[in-house]
């Protein structure tokens, strides 16, 4: 007998309409299993049907999503995850530091940090979180979570539509960067959709690390690969830097909300925000209105925008950061910043002062009740550029997400956690599991996060209509961003408030991709975002 009914309480229906037009409907199941690629659920489904559990799904799907997703990770990604082992909720940030030798004169002259090669290289993390992951989780042998996606890379695969297309809007950007156009421009172009990719050297690196339990990644062969490739490039890693890395389990930050409790990875990630913006917007009825009035939506976005305003001045790496995340999240200083917002007017916010006191995601859940939050990412499509030769270790460029402005908590430094855009999410309901989700897409996460939740719990919106609904994006200032499926009709309410639709373009951000399995009576209902090539699926 599964374990999912017996820990599953009574919940308000979901309503099953799909008012939204969408390629998928609900995938009902008691094994769960999606992402933004089908050939990484399918990774993922073969644990579950090989004896392994939520954990040996969710790895083998993020592992296979390294070699299928290029255009979003690679080997080289950072990693945060929520674990729910049936009885209580775990985070993990397999996030890397800056470099030791980092710091502010190395990039004096420049007014933001670099967006590619060496220089926004913090060292990798998700690697280790693989193995922490499957260390105190897992059931299966770590080096069968390595299985599909070592053949997806040695004999290749397909290459899906969407994904093609974001690989050919990255070479203007990255094709002279180091390692890129040997790797992924193997015709002297990016590779079309339906055409075969395939990665000898990836699938090497994979057999090192499914091996060595990652140790040939931080102190063996693929270190002194990566290293190599640094110093010859200008870079400041050092052995040291990659030796020393460790990832970190950490308390989940959560927030009560209408009788549910919301949970985030804390700083230095952003989910924060999604927290503070539904604390704010929990003073308010937004039940008196429909999910797609102009009232809910602008109440939503002036949210949006105050938690904003608040994260890009004090999040940052804990040891640093000037407040605390439970400052921010104060009850009392949410509403206070809730009180600033004018129900007929958008504003430009500022940051209050509180009182003292390209990405991947996947979710995957078992019959036994175990249930995964896990994202990872080399940030801004292919990240860093960086493709070390003989390895196809791909790298992030998370080191972009530092501040030059002096004095600023989240000042680059040796060391430190850059600010983090990605974060898995999990809610619970009276102190049992609800749902494990992801919204990704740089700064649209949280945003994300924050309207698929709304619809969700205030207006009990199955999982897949929660996913298909037309998004809106903030910009900066007054700035908004709308997809064409918004209705002609709320675009002029939300302009006669004073929102303002010049897009900030960015070849790297769109509306988010996102994924939902939630507890239902006898297992889960599931829902991927049409927005990716991904699906759901299940037995």
């Amino acid at each position: 007998m599964n374990d999912v009914a017996s820990h599953t309480q009574k919940r308000t229906p979901f309503d099953w309409a799909l008012p939204y037009a969408s390629r998928r409907s609900p995938i009902l199941a008691r094994n769960v299993v999606a992402t933004s690629q089908p050939l990484a659920v399918q990774a993922g489904i073969a644990m579950l049907q090989a004896g392994g559990n939520a954990v040996d799904a969710a790895l083998a799907t993020a592992i296979a999503l390294t070699i299928v997703e290029p255009c979003s990770n690679g080997l080289g990604s950072d990693l945060f995850a929520f674990v729910w082992d049936r009885r209580e909720l775990t985070g993990l940030n397999a996030s890397g530091r800056a470099p030791a030798a980092w710091n502010s004169q190395r990039f004096a002259g420049l007014e933001a940090m670099p967006r590619t090669g060496w220089d926004t290289v913090t060292i990798p993390g998700a690697v280790s979180g693989w193995v922490a992951l499957s260390k105190r989780f897992g059931k299966l042998p770590f080096a069968d979570l390595f299985v599909p996606a070592i053949h997806y890379a040695s004999d290749g695969y397909a290459v899906s539509p969407i994904i093609a297309d974001k690989w050919s809007k990255a070479v203007p950007i990255l094709g002279g960067v180091p390692g890129f156009a040997d790797h992924f421009l193997p015709r002297g172009r990016a590779v079309k959709a339906g055409e075969i990719f395939a990665s000898p050297d990836m699938a090497r690196s994979m057999e090192k690390i499914a091996q060595s339990a990652g140790e040939a990644f931080y102190r063996g062969d693929l270190a002194r690969a990566m290293l190599a490739h640094s110093r010859l490039h200008g870079g400041a890693h050092t052995e040291a830097d990659f030796a020393q890395h460790a990832c970190d389990w950490v308390a989940p930050l959560s927030l009560d909300y209408r009788g549910y409790t919301i949970h985030e990875i804390p700083p230095s990630g952003q989910g924060i925000a999604a927290l503070m913006a539904l604390g704010i917007l929990e003073t308010f009825d937004l039940s008196a209105h429909s999910v797609d009035s102009v009232d809910v939506q602008h109440l939503e976005i002036e949210a949006m925008k105050l938690a904003f305003a608040d994260i890009y001045r004090y999040v940052s790496d804990p040891l640093t950061m000037t407040v605390s995340a439970e400052e921010l999240l104060s009850p009392q200083y949410l509403a206070a910043r809730a009180s600033l917002i004018d129900p007929a007017m958008a504003q430009d916010f500022k940051h209050g002062t509180p009182p003292s006191g390209g990405t991947v995601y996947l979710t995957a859940a078992d019959e036994d009740g175990m249930m995964v939050s896990l994202i990872q990412s080399n940030y801004m499509g292919f990240g860093s550029g960086i493709v070390v030769p003989g390895t196809g270790i791909s790298l992030q460029n998370r080191g972009t997400g530092f501040s030059l402005e002096s004095g600023h908590p989240n000042v680059v430094g040796g060391g430190k956690h850059p600010f983090h855009t990605i974060i898995p999410g999990f809610v619970t309901r009276n102190g049992s599991a609800y749902a494990s989700f992801g919204v990704m897409g740089g700064a649209m996460q949280p945003q994300g996060h924050l309207q698929t939740l709304i619809r969700l719990i205030d207006y009990a919106a199955n999982p897949q209509a929660a996913l298909d609904a037309p998004r809106w994006k903030v910009n900066g200032g007054l700035s908004l961003d709308l997809e064409p499926a918004v209705s002609s009709q709320l675009r002029a309410g939300l302009a006669m408030r004073g929102h303002e639709f010049a897009s900030i373009p960015d070849p790297y951000m769109d509306f988010g991709g996102g994924q939902f399995i939630v507890c239902a009576e006898g297992g889960y209902v599931a829902g991927s975002d049409w927005r990716r090539d991904g699906q759901a699926a299940g037995y």
